[in-house]
């Protein structure tokens, strides 16, 4: 029987820690790929570019939706043995759906109120 999500928070957890370590990577590649395309200007501390960050958070989704896709087809080919693996997988993949929607959301939001001002 599955279990509540209070109740045993180990695969909880473990897949909060494996969506830092993504985001800390992801940050660091952005910051390396910013440095190097010289899309920002130095102004002392520099930032990634907005574009860039967005075009790779979009990839990353991308990329565990075509895991989660395929991986219950690895697993009745028998190429997946442990159902949990495929549980966590296809979990994971839906936690960062919904991240990615919510920031579109933002910034759908954000667009609108920006839109609103007078000058």
């Amino acid at each position: 029987m599955i279990r509540g999500v209070g109740q045993d928070s180990a695969l909880a957890k473990a897949a909060i820690e494996a969506a830092l370590r993504s985001v800390q990577s992801g940050a660091q590649r952005v910051d390396r790929a910013v440095e190097s395309s010289g899309l920002v200007e130095p102004q002392g501390a520099s930032g990634p570019s907005f574009a860039r960050a967005l075009e790779q958070g979009v990839a990353q989704v991308d990329q565990a939706a075509r895991a989660s896709e395929q991986l219950p087809l690895d697993m009745l080919a028998g190429k997946v043995g442990d159902f949990h693996e495929v549980a966590a997988t296809l979990k994971q993949s839906e936690l960062m759906f919904k991240f990615s929607l919510e920031v579109r959301n933002k910034l759908i939001e954000a667009y609108r109120e920006t839109m609103r001002m007078s000058v």
